[in-house]
């Protein structure tokens, strides 16, 4: 069985993305920093519904937590799956940002996936088959007001993303990127009001995590062997 790891699996992108690669038949390892619960939960359920699943919690900010959580995890098996869909946003404009909000977003958007990446990198090339796919947001690609570290942090991923796949394309790996437009997470109708949709997005409607997740799987697939180094909208016509 085929081992997966997903960070931030206690949003709702990300629990989304294990519950569909746990129906894919993979075992999932749900991550999560600060509600480790909601990670723990969502394992319990992946189980009680037949399929198989754990859940862990590290920063992926910090890199030496990070890598020692790994390494544990690698002790066991590979794993050959990886969902970089850990992040964080802070918003401000620019002309008012801190130095701790730019810092902050990097380091946890950017630097988390090297922190992550980075360790698992080796075991997954001896095995000559793997999946990187991180999430990012057409913020990357469109921008967005009070939004420059968050777009930085997640253009700095599309740049990473297409470097790495050049250099793992001979063994079997594959490294995409996932770009999410408007998606309703089931947080408060004032943050994307109906309106503004409207005018936003040609679909005229938000998507679903599990329009995220119908994705992620298709990528993580053997379906998806000769897809790689590329970033795709999943953003109603945004981006």
């Amino acid at each position: 069985m085929k081992r997966a790891l997903v960070t931030g699996a206690s949003s709702a992108v990300g629990a989304a993305i294990c519950r569909a690669l746990a129906a894919d038949g993979l075992h999932v390892i749900a991550h999560a920093f600060r509600n480790s619960g909601a990670a723990e939960q969502l394992a319990a359920d992946i189980e009680a519904t037949g399929g198989s699943a754990q859940a862990v919690c590290f920063d992926v900010a910090d890199a030496a937590a990070t890598r020692s959580a790994i390494e544990t995890m690698l002790s066991e098996a590979p794993v050959q799956v990886l969902v970089n869909n850990a992040g964080l946003h802070v918003d401000a404009p620019l002309a008012g940002m801190t130095q701790p909000q730019w810092t902050q977003v990097l380091g946890v958007n950017l630097n988390g996936f090297f922190n992550v990446t980075q360790p698992l990198l080796l075991p997954m090339i001896r095995t000559r088959w793997g999946r990187v796919i991180s999430i990012s947001s057409v913020s990357a690609l469109i921008g967005n007001r009070g939004q420059a570290n968050y777009a930085a942090a997640k253009a700095g991923l599309h740049g990473a993303t297409r470097s790495l796949a050049l250099e793992v394309a001979t063994r079997g790996i594959t490294v995409n990127v996932v770009a999410p437009g408007v998606i309703d997470a089931g947080g408060t109708p004032d943050a994307f009001p109906e309106a503004r949709v409207r005018a936003l997005v040609p679909m005229q409607r938000p998507g679903t995590p599990d329009d995220v997740a119908g994705l992620v799987s298709f990528l993580a697939s053997e379906r998806a062997g000769y897809i790689t180094s590329q970033i795709i909208a999943v953003a109603g016509g945004l981006a």
